[in-house]
């Protein structure tokens, strides 16, 4: 898909191989670090829904473990002890696919803040560091596109330097990035203003929020992801599946308790 790979792949064959299972055979895990556009949610949001929530239909030869949490950034998940349940989480051949800017942009906050060239990376870093120390592979994912059109109907960036100080990070550690900011910006075009409604919280009780993905839009994200991986090489293409198809109602699950509480 185009839009979702950087430069940085890894070989296939390398990469199967040594990802397929870890030394204690069992079956390896992707483990998501991030915000609210993909963690978990309890029954009172829906239909709000995380892209990590779709993720599992779409690799169903992988474990995945959603540790991303709302309103967290790249810094604030490090300080409030969530890089450290990763740490305790990961194995060798494990994945962790890394998410974070719509947090880190907010100034206002200095828990949540980081500059982009700066500390933005710094903290990005610091993920990157925790899988490599369990031999997991660590892969880096730009930030979900809000939906935001300007007047000619154009899908608006809203990231800032946020997503190309990502970039910039992934070449230089030499990490696979899965572009979904590019992706998403594109799949928001191709879409339109109207069409869009139906993939954020637009709901018939008055919810209008344009950074919150519906069930629709979870799972429109997830297939970004899923193919992004492949794309740069992470996975192969026999590890995902049904990426023609919208995650049925069935398999998406809200928790009876607020894993953000």
């Amino acid at each position: 898909m185009d839009g979702l790979g950087s430069g940085n792949r890894l070989p296939i064959e390398r990469t199967i191989g040594t990802m397929r299972t870890t030394r204690d055979d069992r079956a390896r895990a992707l483990h998501i670090a991030g915000d609210s556009t993909a963690a978990p949610k309890g029954v009172a949001a829906a239909p709000e829904t995380g892209w990590g929530m779709a993720l599992p239909f779409y690799v169903p030869g992988l474990e995945v473990v959603n540790h991303a949490r709302n309103g967290r950034s790249s810094a604030s998940f490090i300080s409030l002890g969530h890089l450290d349940l990763v740490d305790a989480a990961l194995r060798e051949g494990d994945l962790l696919l890394v998410q974070f800017g719509h947090n880190d942009a907010k100034a206002e906050d200095p828990v949540r803040y980081t500059e982009p060239w700066t500390t933005y990376q710094e903290s990005l870093r610091a993920h990157l560091e925790v899988a490599r120390r369990h031999g997991a592979h660590p892969v880096l994912a730009t930030s979900v596109e809000r939906r935001s059109f300007d007047a000619a109907g154009r899908a608006v960036a809203t990231h800032g330097e946020y997503p190309a100080a990502m970039r910039e990070l992934a070449r230089r550690e030499g990490v696979p990035l899965v572009d979904v900011q590019a992706g998403s910006l594109a799949l928001w075009q191709q879409l339109g203003p109207d069409e869009t409604r139906r993939y954020f919280l637009h709901t018939p009780d008055g919810r209008r929020d344009d950074t919150h993905l519906s069930p629709l839009g979870a799972a429109a994200v997830a297939r970004l992801v899923a193919s992004g991986l492949v794309e740069v090489g992470v996975l192969g293409p026999d590890d995902v599946g049904r990426l023609d198809e919208d995650v049925p109602a069935s398999r998406l699950t809200w928790a009876d308790a607020d894993p953000n509480a």
